[in-house]
């Protein structure tokens, strides 16, 4: 049971941490240096037809590109890209209200392959293209933890109809 407990402890903390990165602005490389493991995934959920404009959305990015970093992925689909594709077309707008207390993150130890937490946010986001702007409520999932709390997927669900509308400017309405 300690041990349980113990790791339960280790992935909130690590987990807190993670969301923590984003209200301080962290790069993108300090985030998946700092807070993945050496082979992290990360998957952005969305319907196939929304990638036209949001290209980060329906596909699981994996490894890393950065000097320092052996991949054998292809450039376009690593950790590294989905974050220019992501920043090359919604901007991020979190708060200090943006995560919830690390005591609200749903932790289970001992699911999936080496536990999964679960973070419900709310945050604004905006269009690079056209500086329109929404709030939304979204979901963290984070699995396949190492034993040290570093995150080997992160998954997201967001609201991609409110991106794709944003990003198009109500083009096909």
């Amino acid at each position: 049971m300690a041990d349980f407990q113990a790791r339960s402890s280790l992935l909130r903390s690590k987990t807190s941490a993670f969301c923590e990165a984003f209200l301080e602005s962290k790069q993108p490389s300090e985030i998946l240096d700092t807070y993945f493991t050496s082979s992290p995934k990360i998957t952005e959920h969305g319907p196939p037809w929304a990638v036209s404009r949001l290209p980060f959305l329906g596909r699981t990015f994996r490894g890393r590109t950065d000097s320092g970093h052996s991949s054998t992925a292809s450039s376009s689909n690593t950790c590294d890209h989905y974050f220019s594709l992501l920043a090359s077309t919604l901007s991020f707008h979190p708060d200090k209200h943006t995560f919830p207390p690390s005591s609200d993150f749903i932790v289970d130890a001992s699911a999936g392959e080496n536990g999964v937490v679960s973070v419900v946010a709310h945050a604004k986001f905006a269009s690079v293209l056209t500086g329109k702007s929404w709030e939304e409520d979204f979901i963290y999932r984070l699995s396949e933890f190492d034993g040290e709390g570093r995150i080997g997927h992160w998954e997201v669900w967001a609201d991609p109809l409110s991106a794709w509308e944003a990003v198009g400017g109500g083009e096909g309405r």
